[in-house]
C-alpha cells in the first residue's frame, strides 16, 4: 500500500512524514531545489502477530507495511491554482491514497503562506489543485482522442467515443466541483478511468496539524471538520505532528509513558494506518512458510485464488485448495493440530472469500 502525502507549503508535511514513518527528513520551509522525494516505510502494527508467534515460533515475522511518499519541495505556486506537475504528480498517481496535511497550529517563525490560519480554506485550496490537475490530464487525452477519431477504423471508434463520452462526463461534475470519488459512476465506467490514476479519485485521509496546545480541542476539531466532509471516501484525524514526530524517536516504554500524561490514547502511526485500512477497504490474512510468518494486505472481498496469486502467480496459476482457519479459532486451539482435531481447519475452494484474519495455507501443483 502506498500514500501519497500532500498539503501546503509551512503545513507540517515532512513533520507529519516523520512521525508516521520515525523518519529523520530535514523538516525546512520550501526551498527551491528540494525536489526529491522523502520515502519512508511503515510497519503495521498487528497485536495478532504476537499469538501467531507463540503458536508457530517462526524464525522469521513479516508484518504489513505502508509506503509513504512526500515531496519536500513543492512549487511555490503551489495552492496557487497551478495544479501539480512533473515528479510532484507522478508519486501521487502511484498512490493508493492521499494524506492531506491541513495547517490548525499557530506560528509568527513559520507565517501562513495565505496569511492566515484556516483550515477550511486550505482544504478548498487543495481541492481545487487536485482538480486542476484532473482536468489538465482530460483535456489533453480528450484533444489526442479527436485526432485519432479522425483516422480510425470503424471498428475502432465505438471504443474510442465511449472513452471520450465518459472523460466529457468526468470533466463537466469536475468543472462543477465534484470530485471523482463522488461521481455516481458505474464499475465499469471505475474501472476503465483506473489507468488514468486520476487524484479525485483516490480515498483521502485529512489530518489536521495541531500546537500542543491545541491537542484538548483535538475531537471537537474532528467533528467540525467531519461535519464538512462527509462522504465515506474521506476520514479525518487531529494529531500533533511536531509532538509525535519527537515522540517516535524514543523507546515504547518512554513513548506510552509520555502517551499517557497527555492522554493520547494510541500512537498517531497506529491509528492513521486503521483509518488508511478502513478508507481503502483493505484487510490482512496470515501465512507461515518455510518458518516464516508473514501479513498479506488485500482488499476486502478477494478470493481465495486472488489471494494466492498475491503471494505469487505460480500459486494461482497451480491452486488446488486453500486450508483455512480463523485467527480467532487457532489462537483458542493453540495448535493447527488441535485445530484440525476439532473440526476448525476448513479446505476451501477458489471461490471462498478470504476475511479479515484468516491464517492460510495454500496447496498447489504446477
Amino acid at each position: 500500500m502506498q500514500v501519497g502525502i500532500v498539503g501546503l507549503p509551512k503545513s507540517g508535511k515532512t513533520t507529519i512524514f516523520n512521525a508516521l514513518t520515525k523518519g529523520k527528513a530535514e523538516v525546512a520551509t520550501y526551498s527551491s531545489t528540494a525536489l526529491a522525494p522523502n520515502i519512508g516505510i511503515a510497519k503495521v502494527a498487528d497485536s495478532r502477530l504476537q499469538a501467531l508467534e507463540r503458536i508457530f515460533h517462526p524464525k522469521k515475522i513479516t508484518p504489513a507495511e505502508i509506503k509513504y511518499a512526500d515531496i519536500a519541495g513543492a512549487s511555490k505556486e503551489f495552492g496557487k491554482g497551478e495544479g501539480m506537475a512533473g515528479q510532484f504528480l507522478n508519486y501521487l498517481s502511484n498512490a493508493d491514497a492521499l494524506l492531506e496535511v491541513i495547517r490548525v497550529f499557530e506560528g509568527e517563525k513559520t507565517p501562513h503562506i495565505e496569511g492566515s490560519v484556516d483550515p477550511k480554506r486550505d482544504v478548498a485550496i487543495l481541492d481545487l489543485e487536485l482538480a486542476f490537475s484532473d482536468l489538465t490530464i482530460i483535456e489533453r487525452r480528450l484533444q489526442r482522442l479527436e485526432t485519432t477519431l479522425k483516422g480510425a477504423k470503424p471498428s475502432e471508434r465505438e471504443l474510442l467515443r465511449r472513452e471520450q463520452a465518459l472523460l466529457q462526463k468526468i470533466k463537466a461534475e469536475l468543472e462543477k466541483g465534484i470530485p471523482i470519488r463522488q461521481q455516481a459512476l458505474s464499475e465499469g465506467e471505475i474501472k476503465r478511468l483506473s489507468s488514468y490514476q486520476f487524484l479525485t479519485a483516490k480515498p483521502r485521509l485529512i489530518i489536521l496539524n495541531l500546537g500542543e496546545n491545541q491537542l484538548p480541542q483535538a475531537s471537537s476539531l474532528e467533528a467540525e471538520t467531519a461535519s464538512l466532509y462527509p462522504h465515506s471516501d474521506s476520514e479525518i484525524a487531529a494529531m500533533c505532528g511536531k509532538l509525535e514526530m519527537e515522540l517516535v524517536q524514543l523507546n515504547d516504554a518512554e513513548a506510552k509513558e509520555f502517551r499517557n500524561a497527555l492522554g493520547l490514547a494510541e500512537p498517531a502511526l497506529d491509528r492513521v494506518i486503521r483509518l488508511s485500512y478502513k478508507l481503502l477497504g483493505v484487510i490482512s490474512f496470515f501465512t507461515t512458510v518455510s518458518a516464516e510468518l508473514k501479513v498479506w494486505t488485500i482488499p476486502k472481498g478477494t478470493t481465495a485464488l486472488k489471494a494466492a496469486g498475491k503471494i505469487h502467480s505460480d500459486i494461482e496459476r497451480g491452486f488446488i485448495r486453500a486450508e483455512v482457519i480463523d485467527f480467532h479459532d487457532l489462537e483458542r486451539c493453540g495448535s493447527l493440530a488441535e485445530a484440525r482435531k476439532r473440526g476448525l481447519l476448513r479446505l476451501e475452494g477458489k471461490n471462498y472469500t478470504v476475511q479479515d484474519g484468516d491464517v492460510i495455507t495454500f496447496l498447489f501443483n504446477i
